[in-house]
């Protein structure tokens, strides 16, 4: 056998960027004025530049790298499997398949017990709606306004946030109802927790009975990138009293709240409620390698006994995917890192509520495990928000984003979405990183607070999250 051919010699930064920036789409922006960070490397909770800055990951790149950046017994899982069997087709079974199904088992709430694998969130929801659709016969899918479900064509019609509007005309599925949030701090019947009696979560049961073909309901059990906003205790198993009331498939989308994010393996268990399809991705493999899973009840998976399954992928049950998928599960458990983040989570939000005393830009702070938002407005009084859906679709200039890029500067990655920052480390995070990054947003915040109009920079008086 001929050696391998050496590897090429490195590029140079600005050649990157000029090459990446020429031939490459960006996700979910106008493509004009991209002027890309280059990336070389990462470990840890630290990314490093072309330059050699290094950048504490307070986001987990897009609340992902849960196991945080190159964990070694991942990677090591990796190179293993491409040795040993780096591609079978989906219709012939693994070892590799055999040992993540069977640990999977042991993680997912009981009663999931049927799995099918793909390379993204948007795919396994795909999945997961197809499966609801086909094994009830029904058409409609009950969503909410404040959800992203991935970009795919029938889960961005899912999709709540604003993007889906600039392709909802070419591309939708049609069926989606949208329902009220469960978003205290800005009510959609304007009513007070708890004397509303959980308005949000009754109205499905109204939509439901009179939609008709209502075939499932899709929620992230704590919405994601808008707004990590957390259901009040008694809604998520009223919703699930409600869809097993009407025959509906509940779906939990836990591409982000899964794998730790929220302080248990997956959002559902806070609520002990066990969903008919729960969808993950991201921390399943610590975003290592492309991975997602739909997993569901085995009396859906029987309705297809006798019946085609009309769904597949060339990458469905890829090894090279499943094997940093057993490794990670064996790191959350090895590392405790379900049990850290509920501790860290704590002081999370603890530390974000003293800050949030210091600036009047602040609106409410919220979160569950190592998953927050710090949402920004405009005024706390009547907690206008800096900036809409409209803005963003427009490429307006965001508060937000002006917050971030004031934290990048000082060497803090954190994701901004519209009006609020979603602060969500990778759960190995260190307490002392996690004060620095902290420390940076403090600091980034009066970037906030000097867009106040004169009016609004003393509602610090304003009761805080009521």
């Amino acid at each position: 056998m001929t050696e391998p051919p050496p590897p090429p010699a490195p590029m140079d930064g600005e050649v990157i960027r000029k090459v990446v920036r020429e031939t490459n789409y960006v996700t979910w922006r106008r493509q004009a004025g991209w002027n890309p960070l280059v990336v070389t490397r990462a470990e840890g909770s630290t990314f490093w530049d072309d330059k050699g800055n290094g950048y504490l990951d307070f986001s987990s790149q897009l609340m992902a790298t849960n196991l945080g950046h190159s964990n070694p017994a991942v990677v090591a899982a990796i190179a293993a499997q491409a040795a040993q069997l780096a591609y079978a087709a989906p219709g012939f079974a693994t070892e590799v398949r055999a040992r993540l199904s069977s640990a999977l088992l042991e993680v997912l709430p009981t009663g999931l017990s049927r799995f099918f694998f793909s390379t993204s969130g948007t795919e396994a929801n795909e999945a997961a709606l197809k499966i609801a659709r086909v094994a009830t016969g029904r058409s409609k899918v009950i969503s909410r306004y404040r959800s992203y479900h991935g970009a795919t064509a029938a889960s961005i019609s899912v999709t709540g946030d604003p993007r889906r509007r600039p392709i909802e005309r070419l591309q939708k599925v049609p069926g989606t109802v949208f329902a009220p949030d469960c978003y205290c701090y800005r009510c959609p019947f304007e009513l007070t927790y708890p004397d509303c009696g959980v308005a949000c979560a009754e109205y499905v049961d109204y939509q439901i009975e009179r939609e008709g073909d209502v075939a499932a309901m899709i929620l992230e059990p704590v919405v994601g990138t808008n707004g990590v906003i957390v259901p009040v205790p008694e809604y998520l198993p009223m919703i699930r009293k409600i869809t097993k009331k009407h025959d509906i498939v509940l779906i939990a989308d836990e591409v982000m709240t899964g794998w730790g994010r929220v302080g248990e393996w997956f959002g559902v268990d806070h609520w002990n409620v066990v969903p008919d399809i729960l969808t993950t991705a991201k921390g399943i493999t610590g975003a290592a390698i492309p991975l997602g899973l739909t997993a569901t009840s085995a009396a859906l998976h029987d309705t297809f006994a006798e019946t085609y399954f009309p769904h597949g992928h060339t990458y469905e049950a890829h090894p090279l995917t499943l094997a940093p998928a057993v490794a990670a599960i064996d790191e959350y458990r090895r590392l405790d890192l379900i049990t850290k983040s509920r501790r860290d989570g704590e002081y999370l939000l603890a530390r974000l509520t003293e800050i949030q005393q210091r600036h009047p830009s602040v609106g409410e702070v919220r979160g569950l495990g190592l998953f927050a938002a710090v949402e920004l407005v405009l005024d706390r009084k009547t907690r206008a928000p800096f900036n809409t859906d409209g803005d963003k679709l427009a490429g307006r200039p965001m508060v937000a984003e002006k917050v971030a890029a004031a934290m990048m500067k000082e060497g803090v990655y954190c994701v901004a979405w519209i009006s609020h920052l979603v602060v969500a480390p990778p759960l190995i995070v260190t307490r002392e990183e996690l004060d620095r990054g902290l420390e940076v947003l403090d600091r980034a915040l009066n970037v906030a607070d000097g867009e106040l109009p004169p009016a609004a920079r003393g509602s610090r008086d304003v009761p805080l999250n009521s």
